[in-house]
């Protein structure tokens, strides 16, 4: 199954960092925080990834370009043939497309640009500026008995985010609201799984993903929520990445379960 990341953003609300760098290389511990999200995703067995580039594409393309370098013991021989010599390769198991899905395109039309690379599979979906201790596995388990052609992360992070009505017994998501109201609403974060129907609700390059076809698909009685009360974090802000950092560096982030 493929694992597709949306990582094209201009990042704006971290603008002290995303001006020299598009959002999803901003480092955690030395590592960019896209390297992070795909290491949770490798950790349950998914390797193959899709990512959507749009703003500063070619750093992202760079430091795939170089990974299996940066991650191996060589030896620059410049007496001889000019060879280079692998000593040790530490790389991860990883098959890495990178697509150029434009600059001003938004979640939607990004997803629309990268369906030949998917084909008529199921495949997983998420952002490149979250992270999370979610058990994958048991995501894509309740994606495959729920019979619904799209499947949520529903997380509740507080008030500030726009929050998804989630029928109580049935995990069906009936509809959203702007903001919420109080705490303990439950909003996307991420992570989800979806069939290949989904293509039939994009449109263009400017189509929201989070808006039209979401809210149609809620409506059609197609998508549903998957409930996590564990740990979750979106590097919005120059605030989350610090507190980010110091997880990190204290040993106990909890999104490292590989």
């Amino acid at each position: 199954m493929k694992v597709v990341i949306l990582a094209g953003g201009l990042g704006t609300r971290i603008s002290e960092e995303s001006y020299l760098r598009p959002k999803p290389m901003i480092e955690i511990g030395g590592y960019p925080i896209l390297w992070h999200i795909m290491k949770i995703y490798s950790h349950y067995g998914y390797h193959d990834f899709v990512i959507c580039l749009g703003y500063k594409g070619n750093m992202i393309k760079e430091f795939f370009s170089d990974y299996f370098l940066y991650m191996s013991d060589v030896t620059f021989d410049f007496r001889e043939n000019n060879r280079m010599v692998i000593h040790q390769n530490v790389a991860e198991p990883w098959r890495v497309t990178l697509v150029d899905t434009g600059l001003e395109t938004q979640t939607g039309g990004r997803l629309a640009r990268i369906q030949s690379y998917i084909g008529d599979e199921t495949f997983m979906l998420t952002y490149g500026d979250g992270v999370t201790d979610l058990p994958i596995d048991q995501l894509v388990e309740h994606h495959k008995k729920s019979k619904n052609k799209l499947t949520v992360t529903a997380i509740q992070p507080g008030g500030r985010y726009g929050v998804m009505n989630i029928v109580e017994d049935t995990g069906m998501v009936q509809g959203f609201a702007e903001k919420a109201k109080e705490d303990g609403g439950w909003i996307n974060g991420g992570f989800m799984v979806a069939e290949p129907e989904v293509f039939r609700y994009l449109g263009g390059d400017d189509c929201i993903f989070e808006r039209s076809p979401m809210e149609r698909m809620s409506t059609d009685g197609l998508m549903g929520a998957y409930r996590y009360n564990g740990f979750w974090q979106c590097m919005d802000t120059q605030r989350d990445k610090f507190k980010l950092e110091q997880l990190w560096e204290s040993k106990n982030a909890p999104w490292k379960v590989w």
